[in-house]
């Protein structure tokens, strides 16, 4: 794993943690999680990020065949 593909994966695992500590703020206040803008701007970063690690990860196993 090069440094781009780590820094990826770090920013990934961030963003998932901020995902789920606002959705348990949300629960325990029984905000619904879908009618929360910050929470869709959020999932939807989160799954961008998802997205462009795994074409990374197709990326550079290609290149090692």
């Amino acid at each position: 794993m090069n440094k781009l593909e780590r820094e990826l994966e770090d920013e990934l695992e961030s963003q998932r943690k901020r995902l789920n500590e606002l959705g348990r703020q949300l629960a325990l206040q029984s905000i619904p999680l879908a009618e929360h803008r910050e929470m869709q701007a959020l999932s939807q970063k989160v799954d961008e990020l998802v997205v462009r690690c795994q074409r990374m990860k197709q990326r550079r196993n290609r290149l090692e065949r």
